[in-house]
């Protein structure tokens, strides 16, 4: 494995995993598109785009559901986002491709949750878990304030039944699917994406999740740990 495959830039992932250049405050395509999705990444379209400081948030928005099972994840998932900084929000179908559910902005540490889906606490939590992977990704990449992302565990680590998925989904984008294979499992396994957020958020995420050994490489390369040399 070269050391391009396990960090990349936050521009490039966005553009393997689905996000776009920079547009203008009004999508020059319409909406549901990339265009769309580009602008509210941006912060230049918030109509319908609200932030979520908690789960009352999306239950407010949902009065027919019910989050209590997974209101203590959620929350303290929030929680450690907020104190690395990164922004949740909750937004109108309108700035999504079909299909899409919610994605995280690797340069502008910013993560949004589509207002179609969420309804379902099952699906809001994979989601959370998903995109929040990629941040905390974005956290093992030196800091996340440096537009970088880097895989958090070994390839062959990562279960094979996820490893198949994340083959298959995004199979259009194959150069994606090193940071998303582990993003799926972790959108899968309760608790995973929180303990690596709350890593982050404490300032010991190379503690907890020693790098990989290229991952490492390009920490010390980049001044972010010391050589043992």
């Amino acid at each position: 494995m070269r050391l391009r495959d396990v960090v990349i830039s936050g521009a490039l992932f966005g553009m393997l995993h689905g996000a776009v250049a920079p547009v203008r405050s009004e999508p020059t395509k319409g909406y549901f598109t990339m265009d769309a999705m580009g602008c509210m990444l941006l912060r230049e379209c918030t109509d319908g785009v609200t932030k979520v400081k908690s789960i009352s948030d999306i239950a407010d928005a949902y009065p027919d559901s019910d989050y209590t099972v997974v209101a203590d994840e959620f929350n303290a998932m929030l929680s450690a986002l907020d104190k690395v900084g990164v922004n949740v929000f909750l937004a109108d179908q309108k700035y999504y491709p079909v299909g899409h559910r919610g994605v995280y902005h690797t340069v502008g540490n910013n993560f949004f949750l589509s207002r179609a889906y969420m309804h379902r606490p099952g699906v809001l939590m994979s989601v959370m878990r998903h995109e929040g992977w990629h941040a905390a990704q974005d956290c093992m990449a030196g800091t996340i304030k440096n537009n970088m992302i880097a895989i958090i565990h070994n390839e062959e680590d990562v279960p094979k039944i996820w490893q198949a998925i994340a083959k298959d989904t995004y199979r259009h984008t194959p150069h994606a699917i090193p940071w998303e294979k582990e993003a799926t499992w972790a959108g899968r396994t309760e608790g995973m994406t929180m303990k690596a957020l709350q890593a982050c958020a404490r300032g010991e995420m190379w503690k907890v999740y020693p790098p990989t050994p290229l991952t490492k490489q390009w920490l010390e390369e980049n001044n972010y740990i010391k050589s043992e040399n």
